[in-house]
């Protein structure tokens, strides 16, 4: 494929990563954001304001100019290769949680339609783990099985997973209906490099704290390569990932003795890796070709070395 790409909030933690790491790769960015891009990125990527809400905003800009010229030398109307959707509401709390369903299910359904009837055969989505129901639980709830692969039921209570649930089925019949590839790429925590320190602390001291997050993570140097993974990888139609990392956020020796500790009454329905992540990337892995180059090992420092 050529490397023309439209993501939408890139301006967002996540997007500048992936935006940053595409970029190396050769790729043309035009991001649509509320808010501009930080220097350096900004001299790199135009950002046209969208409100991604409104069906007609989305549909001009998917037909946009990537830079401003004068006079414009791009082809008038050229279709982008790709489309990358992350804007949205990130959690609850925000807005109150009718404007987190508004906003968040318009902006899926907005941008799904709009890239499917110009002609966009690939669509890369972020979802999120918490759709499996136990980050933003009433209360302490358990995961239904371990490890927790694509098959478990996505069954949140909460505003903000339920926006990502009905964003990933209606992505579903978008696919089915246009017959294009559109990936759902469900984020865990994504954890950036001045955040590593801090956000382990926990992980590794308060284990019992963090079953929220499936104990696994999304390192935000491997993020962009899980996305270019998408772009490069054609012709599975309809699917959904766990984008995490590969390894369990503790220092336990094994996965499975560590969650026989913490969720006794959790059953495990296959042998797992030695310290796989509960929240597992093998399908990522395995069907996109992902390798993740960043392990949180080798730059936590523990306790007893600081």
């Amino acid at each position: 494929m050529s490397k023309r790409i439209i993501v939408t909030g890139g301006s967002g933690k996540a997007g500048q990563y992936i935006i940053g790491h595409l970029l190396a790769q050769g790729y043309s960015i035009l991001n649509l954001d509320l808010n501009p891009l930080p220097s350096p990125l900004n001299e790199k990527v135009h950002t046209l304001k969208v409100d991604l809400t409104d069906n007609g905003q989305v549909h001009g800009a998917l037909l946009s100019h990537f830079r401003l010229t004068e006079p414009f030398r791009e082809p008038h109307q050229q279709v982008p290769d790709a489309v990358i959707h992350l804007a949205g509401y990130a959690r609850n709390m925000i807005v109150p949680d009718t404007e987190t369903y508004r906003g968040n299910i318009l902006s899926f359904y907005n941008v799904i339609e709009a890239a499917c009837r110009v002609g966009v055969k690939k669509i890369v989505l972020a979802s999120s783990i918490t759709v499996y129901g136990v980050s933003f639980a009433e209360g302490d709830v358990d995961y239904p099985a371990f490890p927790v692969d694509e098959d478990v039921d996505a069954n949140p209570m909460d505003v903000y997973a339920l926006s990502k649930v009905c964003g990933e089925r209606t992505a579903r019949s978008f696919a089915r209906r246009f017959g294009n590839d559109i990936y759902v790429m469900r984020l865990g925590a994504v954890v950036a490099p001045e955040e590593f320190q801090e956000k382990f602390e926990g992980y590794v001291e308060r284990p019992e704290e963090y079953k929220v997050h499936g104990w696994a993570y999304t390192d935000a140097r491997d993020i962009g390569l899980m996305f270019e993974k998408c772009l490069v990888t054609d012709g599975l139609g309809f699917e959904i990932f766990n984008a995490v990392n590969d390894e369990l956020t503790n220092f336990a020796e094994s996965t499975m003795a560590f969650l026989v500790k913490l969720c006794p009454n959790t059953p495990i329905t296959r042998q797992m890796e030695a310290r796989e992540a509960p929240v597992t990337n093998r399908k990522m892995k395995r069907m996109l070709g992902f390798e993740q180059k960043y392990r949180w090992q080798d730059f936590y420092v523990a306790a007893g070395d600081r």
